[in-house]
């Protein structure tokens, strides 16, 4: 598996280098922002760890410009920012997953694992859990092949935990997503949203996809 790390921070970014290559990964590392997407365009890279700071192009900016250009190599950013809606940002430009500096490798390490286990038709236009269908490009949903009408907001929330399948979202991050400000503690407009999707997505089947995990949030899981 051969990865790029695009980071300007040398320290940060030999680290990672040598961390992968000893688990045995092939390792780039560039340290500039033009010369990052020269290669990320390139197609030769398996998974990208790219830093949100950078000279000549930011990273956040890299990142809309390689999904514009329709480049679905798998991103993991990484991000000194823990603030909620710089995450969402990133999310939502095209980023894949994220670390927080400072991390320990052996985080890093696992979420490069993960998404290099990832399904390739997780990053194709279909998303499937199970018997759950997603088709981002008609924004269809369907179920055992059977089409299931959802409004705009529930499309726009399952889509988001269908591309995080397996991984407990907040509601925080479900809100900053789907309705694009910050979370007020005080509101259930998630909980709601979450009640009309089980009963659609649920109901009359004995598997259930839409699950809560108690005081955390919501998962997508077979």
């Amino acid at each position: 598996m051969k990865v790029l790390v695009i980071e300007d921070d040398r320290t940060v970014g030999q680290h990672v280098k040598r961390g992968l290559e000893e688990h045995r990964y092939q390792a780039d590392l560039v340290d500039d922002g033009l010369e990052g997407l020269r290669l990320a365009s390139g197609g030769r890279y398996d998974l990208i760890v790219l830093d949100l700071r950078l000279p000549s192009m930011n990273g956040l900016e890299m990142l809309r410009t390689l999904r514009d250009r329709g480049t679905t190599t798998p991103i993991l950013v990484l991000t000194a920012q823990d603030a909620v809606d710089f995450k969402v940002e990133a999310l939502r430009a095209g980023a894949d997953d994220y670390v927080t500096k400072p991390f320990a490798f052996e985080e890093l390490l696992a979420r490069v694992e993960a998404l290099g286990r990832r399904p390739k038709e997780i990053r194709d236009p279909v998303l499937r859990v199970g018997d759950l269908e997603v088709d981002t490009a008609a924004r269809e949903l369907r179920r055992a092949g059977e089409k299931i009408d959802l409004t705009p907001k529930e499309y726009t929330v399952l889509e988001y935990l269908m591309r995080h399948a397996g991984r407990v979202m907040s509601r925080t991050l479900i809100t900053e997503y789907a309705w694009d400000y910050h979370f007020d503690p005080g509101t259930n407009i998630v909980d709601v949203v979450i009640n009309r999707l089980r009963k659609k997505v649920d109901s009359g089947h004995s598997r259930k996809m839409v699950h809560t995990v108690r005081g955390v949030g919501y998962v997508v899981k077979a």
